[in-house]
């Protein structure tokens, strides 16, 4: 709990608001701006004295329901009402839906990156969005049915999803899908689609349900992976996961060091997609 920022944030969010603005009448003439703190806790039906202790950094730590009633009350949006938890060493609330919509500014970005494979994907796993170099290194996704585009569920419940990968790999990337899986799950454990996809994979795949039990914990980050590609061969790519704010989407992106063979691979394999997608 940071007391000194907790206290500067909570008086500067007082002082901007006006009776008018929370119902109140603006009563005798004030002379500082914004909210009275007697106001304010009324507001958030807490103690006058507890919430001036707050403000003088004196107070004790609040708790969750107690913050949850100051944002209210000083009417913070969704990203003042996380700093104010964060302030008060607190995780914030659990209140935003995850959504398979890729904004338009993302997409952009994805079809502006030509020369590298790149998707975007959500934390559970699905795939969302992909450019020509993506679909021509993993397959498209687009057009498989819309159970099979989730990453984890292909890899556990179709041998072909496996072939892409080195055979000495295959173990670790099973270990590290499950972990990030893990690690969605205990962010969202009221995501009803999350809970389904772990309970048909539970039920299809007993190498997942080993590994799920084990209880590793891992969020999927910068990395190098190896791919087998069938028609330019083994390419030893850098991975990076690059988060949107909400971090329910990444963008994954796959590139090569400048002069290897994965680069001329890579190059080939860029070529040879650009020809697929003439075709079609």
């Amino acid at each position: 709990m940071d007391r000194t920022e907790l206290a500067d944030f909570l008086r500067h969010c007082r002082t901007r608001l006006a009776p008018a603005d929370v119902g109140l009448s603006q009563g005798v003439r004030r002379r500082t701006p914004g909210l009275r703190r007697e106001e304010v806790a009324q507001l958030a039906g807490m103690s006058t004295d507890h919430y001036t202790r707050l403000e003088q950094a004196r107070g004790s730590r609040p708790s969750r329901q107690m913050l949850a009633a100051v944002a209210r009350a000083l009417r913070l949006t969704g990203d003042e009402r996380d700093h104010l938890f964060h302030l008060a060493g607190e995780e914030p609330p659990r209140h935003r839906p995850t959504t398979d919509h890729v904004r338009p500014g993302l997409l952009l970005v994805l079809d502006r990156m030509t020369d590298i494979p790149a998707q975007v994907m959500s934390d559970r796993g699905d795939v969302l969005a992909q450019n020509a170099m993506a679909k021509a290194l993993h397959g498209d996704a687009s057009a498989r049915p819309e159970a099979e585009r989730n990453v984890v569920w292909r890899y556990f419940t179709d041998p072909s999803a496996r072939e892409l990968f080195p055979a000495e790999d295959r173990d670790r990337a099973a270990r590290t899908s499950v972990a990030d899986l893990r690690a969605t799950y205990a962010r969202r454990p009221d995501d009803v689609r999350l809970a389904a996809l772990v309970r048909r994979l539970r039920a299809h795949s007993e190498e997942f349900a080993a590994l799920w039990d084990a209880h590793h914990v891992a969020v999927r980050r910068t990395d190098v992976k190896r791919f087998l590609h069938p028609v330019v061969g083994l390419l030893e790519l850098d991975c990076e996961v690059l988060l949107n704010p909400e971090h329910d989407q990444r963008l994954i992106v796959h590139t090569a060091r400048p002069g290897g063979r994965s680069y001329e691979r890579l190059e080939l394999l860029r070529v040879i997609g650009l020809q697929n997608l003439t075709r079609g």
